[in-house]
C-alpha cells in the first residue's frame, strides 16, 4: 500500500464564532479575519509536520489548491511543493491537485509540474481536478464549461509533456501557435497522474479508460460511498476489457491514532467536526452552481453526501460511517483492513491533521501512525 501524509493547511487561528455569522469560510467570509502574522506562523508550522512525514517513511506528502478560503491555505500548491522539494531527498511530493479549468494558459500548468519534477529529480506526482463549484465563484470561470476545459487543458499538457516541439494546439477553449516545454518533465513519459474526486460517474469513467488507467482517490466519504466509488472503477475498467490494479484506487480520509479509543475521541473529536462543520460549511450553491455537473451526477450527490454543507456533523457520527478513523491503532488498523477487503485499494491518502488539531497532536498523531498502523499496511 502506498502511504501519503496529506494536509489541507487550514488556518487554524480563523475566529470561528465570527466565522460563523457568514454564509460560509470560502470566498465571503471576509479577509479581515486573517493575520498574516498568525499565517506566517501557520505556514511554517503545516511545512514542518510535512516535511516530518518522510522521517516517518511516508512514500509520498500530499498537498492540495484551494482559493479565498480558511478551509486551505494553498491557493498555489506549487510553491509549497517547491519548499518541500528543498527541505526533502527522496520522498515524492503530490500535488493533489491542480485545477485545469480555472486557467487560461494550461501550458503554465505543464511547465511548473515540469519544473517541479526537474528540480525534485523526478519526485511530482501530478494530481488533476476540475475544482470544487466553489473555485468557479472565486476565478469567475463559467461552470458550464467545467468539463470541457478540464478534458481540453488535460490532453494540451500531456501532449506537451510527451510530444516533441514546437507543435500548435487549436482546441474549443485553449489555442496556441507554438507549444514548446522548457523545461521538460524529469520521469518519463510524464509525471504520474492522479485524479482526485468526490466520485463523479463521468469523472470515473474518464479515470479508467484504458489510454489513462489513472488513479482515482475518493475524498470525505463515508465507507460506504468510498466502497460503491472504487467498485463503479472497478467495473468500469472491466467495461474497458481489463482489470483495475490496487494502485487505481485511493482513498482520502482523515485519521487520529491514539493509545485508546476513548482517548483518541477526546482529543480529536472537536478538531474533525471542525474541518466538516467549520470549515467545510457551504451553501448548496456554492457546491453545486448551474452547469457544473449533470443532472444524474447532482441527483446522487443530493441523494448520498450529506457530509458536505449538510446539517451538524458530529465526531461519533463521521466515525460510525467510516468517514473519518479515530481511534487506538488496532481500531484505526481494522478500519483500513475493512476497506482493503471490500475494494482492494492500494493508496491511502492520510489527513493526518485537520480542522484546529494542534501541532502537538498532529506529532503524536503521525507518530503512532508510523510506528504502530504503518508496519501492517506494508505487511
Amino acid at each position: 500500500m502506498q502511504l501519503v501524509s496529506f494536509h489541507l493547511m487550514p488556518y487554524r487561528p480563523l475566529d470561528l464564532v465570527e466565522a460563523a455569522k457568514h454564509r460560509s469560510p470560502w470566498v465571503v467570509l471576509p479577509n479581515r479575519l486573517y493575520d498574516p502574522v498568525k499565517g506566517a506562523d501557520e505556514y511554517a508550522r503545516h511545512i514542518d509536520a510535512l516535511v516530518y512525514a518522510e522521517e516517518l517513511g511516508f512514500d509520498a506528502i500530499g498537498v492540495n489548491e484551494h482559493h479565498q478560503t480558511a478551509y486551505g491555505l494553498m491557493p498555489a500548491p506549487n510553491l509549497i511543493a517547491s519548499a518541500l522539494i528543498q527541505r526533502t531527498k527522496t520522498i515524492k511530493i503530490a500535488i493533489l491537485g491542480r485545477a485545469l479549468p480555472l486557467v487560461n494558459n494550461p501550458i503554465y500548468i505543464a511547465e511548473e509540474f515540469a519544473m517541479l519534477d526537474v528540480m525534485s529529480k523526478g519526485r511530482i506526482i501530478a494530481g488533476f481536478v476540475r475544482g470544487i463549484g466553489s473555485e468557479y465563484h472565486s476565478s469567475g470561470t463559467n461552470p458550464y464549461f467545467s468539463h470541457e476545459r478540464f478534458h481540453e487543458a488535460h490532453d494540451l499538457i500531456i501532449r506537451a509533456w510527451t510530444e516533441p516541439g514546437p507543435f500548435a494546439f487549436d482546441g474549443d477553449h485553449f489555442s496556441l501557435r507554438y507549444v514548446n516545454l522548457w523545461p521538460r518533465p524529469y520521469q518519463i513519459p510524464h509525471p504520474p497522474v492522479w485524479i482526485p474526486s468526490q466520485g463523479s460517474s463521468e469523472t470515473v469513467a474518464w479515470a479508467a479508460d484504458p489510454e489513462r488507467r489513472y488513479p482515482f482517490l475518493v475524498t470525505f466519504s463515508s465507507a460506504d460511498l468510498v466502497a460503491r466509488y472504487h467498485n463503479t472503477y472497478r467495473e468500469q475498467a472491466r467495461r474497458y476489457g481489463y482489470e483495475a490494479a490496487a494502485d487505481q484506487l485511493g482513498w482520502a480520509c482523515p485519521i487520529y491514532v491514539a493509545e485508546t479509543d476513548e482517548r483518541a475521541r477526546q482529543e480529536a473529536g472537536r478538531a474533525v467536526e471542525t474541518l466538516f462543520n467549520d470549515f467545510l460549511r457551504q451553501s448548496f450553491e456554492m457546491l453545486m452552481p448551474p452547469g457544473y455537473t449533470s443532472i444524474g451526477s447532482m441527483k446522487n450527490f443530493v441523494k448520498s453526501r450529506t457530509a458536505l454543507g449538510g446539517g451538524k456533523a458530529t465526531a461519533e457520527g463521521l466515525i460510525e460511517s467510516g468517514t473519518a478513523l479515530i481511534g487506538a491503532p488496532r481500531t484505526v488498523l481494522e478500519g483500513i483492513e475493512r476497506m482493503r477487503e471490500r475494494t482492494g485499494f492500494g493508496i491511502l491518502v492520510a489527513l493526518l491533521q485537520f480542522g484546529i488539531l494542534s501541532d502537538e497532536l498532529t506529532r503524536r498523531n503521525m507518530d503512532l501512525f508510523a510506528a504502530e498502523v504503518m508496519p501492517h499496511l506494508r505487511g
